[in-house]
């Protein structure tokens, strides 16, 4: 097995750790759309609704991920299908859209 110098043990763990998304608690977000940063969730979710007509929404989050705010959507669509649907909090823009496991 090849011994890793300290400098990529380093690299690797600062890779991994910044890799990691962060949730942000209310205060945050409410700070953060008072300040307009980010759009209120309530106006990015028509589209996604649009796409998944009766769907319910079972969990929704705000991260922070390589310092883009990112709301994390889980649905509970029509057929019975869970899925993850990551939007742009700043934009609206759709990230992801993928079958939950």
């Amino acid at each position: 097995m090849p011994k890793l110098t300290p400098f990529i043990a380093v690299m690797a763990l600062f890779m991994i750790a910044s890799a990691q998304a962060r949730d942000l608690d209310q205060d945050e977000a409410l700070r953060l759309r008072q300040e307009g940063v980010i759009q209120p969730l309530q106006q990015l979710l028509q589209p996604v609704f649009d796409r998944y007509p009766g769907a319910r929404m079972l969990e929704a989050e705000l991260e922070q991920e390589d310092n883009v705010y990112v709301y994390e959507i889980e649905l509970l669509t029509a057929a019975g299908e869970v899925r993850e649907v990551d939007l742009d909090a700043v934009s609206g823009r759709l990230l992801k859209d993928e079958e939950d496991d």
